[in-house]
Formats: C-alpha cells, structure tokens, sequence
C-alpha cells in the first residue's frame, strides 16, 4: 500500500469514529422583561431538537440532535431573575448537545423554531411565563377627579429590531426614547398618567399589548413607530388607526364571544353579556365601536395637526390599517409612524434627542388639546373643563385674560389666534390656569 492509499485509509477510519454534526448552537440571546423572559438560540441550520422539564431543583432540558455548541454562557444572565444557570450535560445520544436552564421557579414554558428571517438565520425560542403575573396594574382609579391614563406603546423590542436604518440605527430603540419622553411629559400634567407597555429592550406580543392597556384602565392606547421603504426617498409621519373592515371582523368575534368578551365592550359590558336580546347587545356593542372608532380618527387627527408642526407629513389624513395593536374596540388607538428610518435625513432626525423631544412634545399637546376636548367623565381634566367665552361690545383679550385670570398668551395659543384682535361674537376657548 502506498502513501497516499494509507493517509487515505486513516482519515476514513477517523471520519467513522467522528460523528459529522449537521448543525451547530452559534449564539444566544436573552431577553427579559417584566412578564417573561425570552431565550434565543442562533444556529446554522434548522433544529432538530427535544425539551423536557425536571422538578426540584426547577430545570428546562433541551436536547439538539446532530449539532454542536459554540458559544460560551458565560456572563448571560446578570439582567435576568428567572434564569440562575445555562450549562451544558451529558446526552445520551451521541452527537447530540444537551443544555440545561436551571431556573428559579416553575414557569409556564413555550418552545418552538423560528425560520430565517432578516438579519436572523434559523432559532429556537424558549419562553419562560411567570405564572403569577407581576406586572403592577395601575393604582386604583376612583370615580372622582381621576387621572386620564394613556397607554404608551414603543414598537417592537427585543428579539424583534423592527426595521434598520443604513447607518444601523433600529428602530426598537428610536421608539422606546420617544416613548420614554412622551411619558416623562404626560406624567408631568396634573391629571394624565402614563403608562410604558415597554420599559426595556424586550419584546410585547401584539395582542398582549391592548391587554396590558386595558388592565391598566387606559383611556387612550398609542403605539410609536417609526416608517420604513425598499427605497430611500419617502419620507414624512403618518398616523394610522384601525381599518373599518377590520373592526367589524373583530366585532363579529365579540358579538358570537360576547360571554367570554365582555371586558372588551366598555361600561355596557355586562348589560351586552347578560342580556338575551341579541338585538340589544349588538346596538349596545355597536355604538361602543362606533365611539371608539370615531374618537381614534378625531385623535389622529389632533396628531397630524401638532406633528406638521414638528416634522414633514407623509400622509395629511390618519390611514386606516389593518393592525392587531388598534383592535381594542373599548380604548381609542393610534399607531404614529415618526417619519422614515430609510430616509437617510430622517434617520438622523430621529436619533437625535432633541428632534426625538419635539415629536413627543407634539403628541403630548395633542393628547392634552383632545382631553380638554373631551375629557373623561369622573376625570380631573373633566372637573376642571375648559370654558368657553363669547366677546361682547368693549372686551378685549386682555379683559378676558384677566378675568380668568391667564395670559393673553395662553388665550392666542388656545384659539390659534395670530394677532390680538378680536371681533363681537367671536367664541374663544378658555384654557386651563397653569
């Protein structure tokens, strides 16, 4: 036998003795929030796997057949509660790799794959729910001069970077900085509180996120976003509320569940659940959309008028779309998109603090300009309604700022008044003394 006959004999024997790994653990990522934490693998191909769970101690097993790991696990978990451990264990087959999560409490636990899509290749994602939900609901509302809760929604978060701009900027991140502003100004006015569905980087399923809102008693749900394109040259905000279509499909669910969605429908709720007239309970149901509905657009379009003020308008009408965040058909909802991640001068625009700040500003005058509006019965915003006075002969803003004791400057703001002058019968909104 020569040379090469035996080199090549030699690595036939060796590649029989080695198993050939069809798939390999190269990466993972923790994820957790105030409800859950989420664990992502990365591998290089899709996984062929089992999980079982162990008692006393609480441990998560996963098996990944044919696969090899390549990542450390160290330093993983110092953000985390609910994860004290990754390891690694001996299988009992070979060839696989067997990883064990040593936990810190039974968890309700979901498993499963997720393919390759956009920057990610193949995953496995395991979700560890806390069974005694933790997350604080709001303090107690009373029926007299309660605050007007506003359920801020920042889109995407954790595993989900919602889209990228070309200098890397994720739009997960843009979001939760103007939602943090936007609630920092809301919880400064006397009569709102805000409420942060995200706090961190982690990722809120959308039909939790109405879900999150109503348990907090929300008056008003809003979901920021920022805009994305194939092509850089759109740009502008838009703000979207629920499409017709898709409110009256989910009307019909309520309407055939009416037992079991019940909490969905406002205040009639239990009149539309308990009543055996079906006829009554869709009027009932109807009227309670049809107001949710309307009072979304009206908002919406509070939005667009503030937000033209701030930054370039893609759309000048609010756009019905339709999105699993806007189908609460008892909380007004709105999705604003804050311009173009893909547009390379809006990128910039929204990493930048201050443009970041004007937005949020934008919306906070919108939202208290429509409470004002229409505030909320039981409400601080309704106990201290905004006036209204009719000049007569010889008034002047002056005589009128002086009598409810506010600036002329607040009287020009609250009437988009230009100039001082004012004619006999002209209606002028009186806005609240600060």
């Amino acid at each position: 036998m020569n040379i090469r006959a035996l080199l090549l004999t030699i690595l036939l024997i060796v590649g029989s003795l080695s198993p050939a790994y069809g798939n390999s653990i190269d990466g993972v990522r923790v994820w957790p929030a105030p409800e859950n934490t989420r664990v992502v693998f990365d591998l290089s191909n899709k996984p062929d796997y089992k999980f079982f769970s162990l008692k006393n101690p609480q441990r998560l097993v996963i098996d990944f057949k044919n696969s090899k790991n390549r990542v450390s696990f160290k330093n993983l978990l110092k953000n985390d509660k609910r994860i004290k451990r990754i390891r690694t264990s001996n299988p009992k087959s070979k060839g696989t790799t067997r990883l064990v999560l040593e936990l810190a409490d039974d968890y309700s636990l979901t498993v499963f794959p997720l393919a390759p899509a956009g920057q990610y290749g193949n995953r496995l994602v395991v979700d560890l729910h806390d069974k005694r939900m933790t997350n604080k609901v709001a303090d107690t509302i009373t029926t007299s001069k309660r605050d007007i809760v506003i359920a801020i929604v920042a889109g995407h978060g954790g595993e989900d970077p919602g889209s990228i701009g070309a200098k890397g900027t994720y739009e997960k991140r843009v979001t939760l900085k103007i939602a943090k502003k936007l609630a920092k100004l809301v919880d400064s006015q006397q009569g709102l509180k805000a409420v942060m569905i995200r706090t961190g980087d982690y990722y809120v399923p959308h039909n939790r996120k109405p879900e999150l809102a109503r348990k907090n008693k929300a008056d008003l749900l809003i979901s920021i976003h920022a805009d994305a394109f194939t092509s850089s040259k759109p740009s502008g905000a838009s703000v979207l509320v629920q499409s017709t279509r898709r409110a009256n499909s989910e009307f019909t669910r309520w309407i055939a569940n009416r037992q079991k969605e019940s909490e969905l429908l406002g205040g009639a709720g239990e009149t539309i659940k308990k009543t055996k007239d079906k006829n009554l309970a869709i009027t009932l149901a109807d009227m309670k959309k049809e107001y949710t509905m309307g009072s979304s657009y009206e908002f919406a379009e509070h939005v667009i008028k503030q937000m033209k003020k701030v930054t370039k308008l893609h759309k000048k009408k609010p756009e019905g779309l339709s999105l699993a965040v806007l189908k609460s058909s008892d909380i007004p909802s709105v999705l604003i998109e804050t311009g173009f991640i893909s547009n390379h001068r809006e990128e910039k625009n929204l990493n930048s603090s201050s443009h970041q700040q004007k937005l949020a500003k934008a919306i906070f005058i919108a939202i208290d300009r429509f409470f004002t509006r229409y505030p909320p019965d039981g409400s601080l915003y309704a106990a201290t309604k905004v006036k209204e006075h009719k000049i007569t002969r010889g008034e002047s803003l002056s005589v009128v700022a002086q009598r409810y004791k506010i600036s002329i400057r607040q009287l020009k703001t609250a009437n988009n008044l230009k100039s001082n002058i004012v004619r006999i019968g002209q209606t002028l909104t009186i806005p609240r003394a600060d």
